[in-house]
């Protein structure tokens, strides 16, 4: 029999907000060449996906230290390493998002996003060795 719990519902909590966090980063990506013909579109394509993905990035650092609690009796060893490393690209991503919506030049906006990408991904495949 499936099992339904609060485990079930971090876990989705989380799943979900990296979605959006990963996922719409991606998806904008990949939009705003074909945005730059029309101006102002980009930033406020931008403006309007930072309102749900500040939410959900605070959905995952929730989820996240809801994560630690319920899983701290893996936190030794190899683990602990992958977590630390884990927590330290979070940062970065975070950082280099937020540094992403104050930059105001192409090659600040190039820089900072690409690096909030990265890490983003990055995050997301760590969290996957952790999941195992």
């Amino acid at each position: 029999m499936i099992e339904f719990g609060w485990d079930t519902i971090r876990l989705f909590l989380h799943v979900v907000a990296a979605t959006i966090w990963v996922g719409g980063q991606i998806t904008l990506a990949a939009l705003v060449p074909a945005l730059r013909s029309m101006p102002d579109v980009p930033k406020r394509a931008a403006q309007q996906f930072n309102k749900i993905a500040w939410p959900a990035f605070g959905v995952l650092i929730l989820t996240g230290i809801w994560n630690i609690i319920a899983e701290r009796h893996k936190n030794h060893g190899s683990y602990a390493a992958v977590f630390g490393i884990k927590m330290v690209v979070v940062l970065i991503s975070g950082v280099t998002a937020y540094l992403h919506g104050r930059a105001t030049t192409r090659k600040g906006l190039a820089i900072f996003g690409s690096l909030t990408g990265i890490s983003a991904l990055a995050a997301l495949f760590l969290g996957i060795l952790l999941a195992d």
